[in-house]
């Protein structure tokens, strides 16, 4: 469920700024998003794994959170980071 540094890499890669970027807040939310999609994969399979599911919930809060001050700080970069992740339709 967690993320090894070879994927790590790749979703940094992928949503750099600049290329030094390793922790902006668009690289943050393409690697929570990843977890959160393993998570979901994970639980599938173990309904009753309550302490998982529990940890989902408070990375897609955490993640809400984030896309929130994207989304105030620059609508358009928000627009294009959703698609580009895949995530809201």
């Amino acid at each position: 469920m967690t993320l090894d540094t070879a994927e790590k890499q790749k979703l940094i890669e992928s949503h750099q700024v600049h290329p030094t970027d390793t922790g902006s807040v668009e690289i943050q939310v393409a690697m929570i998003s990843e977890r959160i999609t393993k998570l979901s994969e994970h639980l599938q399979g173990n309904i009753h794994d309550y302490a998982s599911r529990q940890g989902l919930l408070k990375m897609i809060g955490k993640r809400k959170r984030l896309l929130s001050y994207i989304k105030g700080k620059d609508p358009k970069n928000y627009q294009d980071l959703i698609k580009k992740i895949g995530i809201r339709g």
